[in-house]
């Protein structure tokens, strides 16, 4: 096993960690109204959306380089698909965050909820449900099948990314049974999306922890003893 830089390790383990406990607040703003929200609120939690996937991107670019190094140079196919899979969500859900905010600054005094009413609800529902729950889990198992015998993760943590990661693979049906999101398993509903969002985010927090607690990390390597002088 090649030498895990501790810096590396450290920016990437507090941009996951942070991120994800920001994340937190930024679903229990989802939950303060029970009908349309106030632009205020939609404007608020989407901006702590723009900042928390900033920290994710973070977090999978120092994640890439972590995985080269634990596996001596080469991340291998596993870990390059858990990279992009993690950018790529970054990349979805912030495109959803616009979405969402477009409707607030379109009709700011109307009592629209951006997630449920309006054309632009309607191109979030995949965004938001079915494709982040893909990408989500296509993320876990990677990471594991990348990271595992290495010490970079530890094994608990390797076996919750399983157990998510099929959490979210039996969400991604959801896009059969509409769009009430009072509705469970709809494709926007507090199951498919909020409940299980809400539990990712969590997990990429303790992801964020657990590299920070690395065994890999900890481990010295074995100096290369110098070549005997010539004569």
């Amino acid at each position: 096993m090649s030498a895990i830089s501790k810096s590396d390790r450290i920016t990437t383990g507090l941009a996951g960690l942070l991120s994800g406990v920001l994340s937190i607040l930024m679903v229990g703003l989802y939950f303060v109204y029970d009908g349309a929200p106030p632009p205020e609120n939609v404007l608020g939690r989407n901006l702590i959306t723009v900042t928390t996937f900033i920290g994710f991107l973070i977090f999978g670019a120092g994640l890439a380089r972590l995985l080269r190094q634990a596996r001596g140079g080469d991340a291998g196919l596993s870990g390059s698909i858990a990279v992009t899979s993690l950018l790529t969500y970054v990349a979805v859900t912030l495109v959803s965050a616009s979405l969402e905010v477009g409707t607030s600054l379109w009709k700011p005094n109307s009592d629209m909820d951006p997630t449920v009413d309006g054309p632009l609800a309607a191109g979030m529902v995949l965004l938001h449900g079915p494709i982040a729950r893909g990408l989500v889990a296509a993320f876990l198992i990677t990471l594991t099948i990348s990271a595992a015998r290495t010490g970079l993760l530890r094994r608990w943590v390797l076996t919750g990314n399983i157990i998510l990661a099929l959490t979210n693979l039996a969400l991604v049906p959801s896009l059969f049974f509409g769009m009430n999101a009072a509705n469970f398993y709809a494709a926007n509903g507090w199951g498919a999306v909020a409940s299980i969002g809400l539990i990712n985010v969590i997990w990429f927090a303790t992801l964020g922890g657990a590299l920070l607690r690395s065994r890999a990390a900890r481990q010295t390597p074995v100096p290369t003893p110098a070549p005997a002088p010539t004569r």
